[in-house]
């Protein structure tokens, strides 16, 4: 998602669907992660309606679409790549592992002018490697404090809480008034760590990795956070009892069910807890102390065009057709997703039918990304998601630790 913001996959394989013999049509494959949470929902609706849109539009170019799980989009396209069926289009979370196989175009080779100039400057940059830009945005997220009204009515609570001192007494009023709800919902589980771990160094003043790309997950700001938390909410009991073990999914299912009171959410949640009839608000997350960067973390998920299959100028006419306004406008309001172009973030930030988006896109002009231009993110964060959940039950700095030793060891392997 949104990453872990906010947090689909669609991989577009270009297969020619005919000989030379022939001079059939070029067939691009499409596969793309699924958004959705049920077949009702499933994202392949939408990339159906767009490939037949710009098939009717171009004759010659027809357009094969999958959408996977999350779970399952990495794997598929790894198997896709060893059968030597390379796809032409990739959509999904992450793209530096594929620069660093040498797989992509730069995105300035299936761009135009027109669509290049769309793109909003710090998406665009945060899809560099070494300062050529392969990643190209899709759409985005950022995250904000959710909190149940309702919850915090029963408790005596007035207001959010703006620090993390005010967090915890909060909670510790929750649990005092409120039996049976988890006062603060942290998932630290493979499908969430990355996201919610980053939120909570930024706001403690530290981050995964510094502004030029060196990691510094055992920082001592990042080992203060991780203390905060195991003495201030784990220990206590104010979240639950494994935070490691918690993905986001059911976290914010126990949200929409009224189980939890407090949480870091992106867009997606909204819709659930509206559809739960949860009355609930959103809230700037909180900062220690009043200290830590005032930006959110700004999740964005990616399109990238591999360069196997020599498509290039048939890649270049379809990601035309996707970035068109009405059609990233879709697909952002089917998900309350934001967007990623200059004129969909526009319209849907000034349209008042989307008020409930305009705080998550306020956290997005001053956000903090995740390294993605780094080849060794994704086994770095492959790590955070099966180890930092432990920095809240065990001693933080061991596990913090453990994880920067592997993070840097996986950026001297594929730096060399």
């Amino acid at each position: 998602m949104l990453g872990t913001a906010l947090a689909g996959a669609l991989v577009l394989t270009a297969v020619s669907a005919c000989s030379a013999k022939d001079d059939g049509p070029v067939t691009l494959k499409l596969v793309a992660a699924d958004y959705g949470e049920s077949d009702e929902t499933s994202s392949k609706h939408y990339w159906d309606e767009i490939a037949k849109g710009f098939e009717s539009a171009n004759p010659g170019i027809k357009v094969d679409v999958e959408v996977d799980s999350w779970t399952d989009i990495g794997k598929k396209v790894e198997d896709m790549v060893a059968a030597g069926k390379s796809p032409d289009l990739l959509q999904t979370g992450g793209f530096a592992d594929q620069v660093a196989a040498d797989r992509l175009y730069p995105a300035a080779d299936v761009l135009s002018m027109d669509t290049q100039a769309k793109f909003m400057e710090n998406f665009a940059h945060a899809g560099q490697v070494l300062g050529t830009q392969y990643g190209i945005p899709f759409v985005s997220s950022s995250r904000v404090l959710f909190y149940n009204k309702a919850v915090f009515r029963q408790a005596g609570i007035t207001q959010p809480p703006a620090t993390w001192n005010e967090l915890r007494q909060d909670a510790e009023k929750i649990k005092a008034k409120v039996p049976g709800v988890t006062p603060y919902g942290l998932p630290l589980g493979n499908e969430e760590a990355p996201a919610e771990s980053m939120l909570w160094t930024l706001s403690g003043g530290g981050s995964l990795s510094d502004d030029v790309g060196n990691y510094t997950i055992d920082s001592p700001q990042n080992q203060a956070t991780f203390t905060w938390l195991k003495n201030n909410l784990v220990a206590p009991g104010l979240t639950y009892n494994e935070p490691g073990k918690m993905n986001r999914t059911p976290v914010f299912q126990d949200f929409a069910a009224g189980k939890v009171a407090m949480l870091n959410g992106h867009p997606t949640l909204l819709r659930m807890a509206s559809a739960g009839k949860i009355d609930f608000g959103t809230a700037p997350i909180p900062k220690k102390d009043g200290v830590g960067k005032t930006g959110s973390l700004g999740v964005a998920d990616w399109l990238m065009a591999f360069k196997a299959n020599g498509h290039k100028n048939e890649i270049k006419k379809f990601v035309s057709y996707v970035y068109g306004k009405e059609h990233q406008l879709r697909f952002d309001e089917q998900y309350n997703l934001l967007p990623v172009t200059q004129d969909a973030f526009a319209q849907m930030t000034g349209d008042p039918k989307h008020e409930d988006l305009k705080q998550f896109a306020a956290g997005l002009t001053n956000a903090s990304f995740y390294p993605f231009g780094d080849p060794a993110w994704g086994e770095v964060s492959n790590r955070i998601k099966a180890g930092i959940g432990q920095a809240v039950t065990g001693d933080p700095k061991t596990v913090l630790g453990g994880i920067q030793d592997a993070a840097l060891k996986e950026a001297a392997r594929v730096r060399k």
